[in-house]
């Protein structure tokens, strides 16, 4: 299975691949679900190899662990799922 930096990494840097609308779902521990979110509200710190942040509707940003990310989806299709 591909780990999700990589990825990640795909998405962002190969431009074929990454051409499409990218969802991630990741964890909500609060809420207890899965909660997608457009990958273009997430933001990636060079040099940050644990998590990524997130920014909500309302502009406040939260810091997403990656081992959260659960699913990752392309055009409204699964391409990714955590297994467990």
């Amino acid at each position: 299975m591909t780990p999700i930096q990589e990825l990640l990494n795909k998405i962002r840097w190969d431009r074929e691949f990454g051409a499409g609308f990218f969802e991630i779902g990741y964890l909500d521990h609060i809420a207890q679900k899965i909660i997608r979110v457009p990958l273009v509200r997430i933001h990636f710190e060079e040099g940050n190899r644990f998590s990524c942040r997130l920014e909500d509707e309302t502009g406040e940003t939260m810091d997403i662990p990656f081992h959260r990310i659960r699913e990752v989806y392309r055009n409204g299709q699964l391409i990714w799922r955590r297994p467990g």
